[in-house]
């Protein structure tokens, strides 16, 4: 049985853009999400919490 394909949301186009801006991607390609660091997700969460009230705005 085939696992469906997910679209992506804006969280997931965000989070890929983010860690891609602050070098982590190599990183994510080697170990994983999994191997990030509390302080880099973290990090990445916070900026896609920015990034979309910023999206928010723009919106009204």
């Amino acid at each position: 049985m085939k696992k469906k394909k997910k679209e992506p949301t804006l969280e997931d186009k965000l989070k890929y853009e983010i860690a891609e801006e602050l070098g982590l991607m190599d990183k994510i390609n080697q170990v994983g999400w999994g191997g990030l660091t509390a302080k880099e997700s973290g990090r990445i969460g916070g900026l896609i919490t920015v990034r979309k009230k910023e999206l928010e705005k723009k919106g009204k």
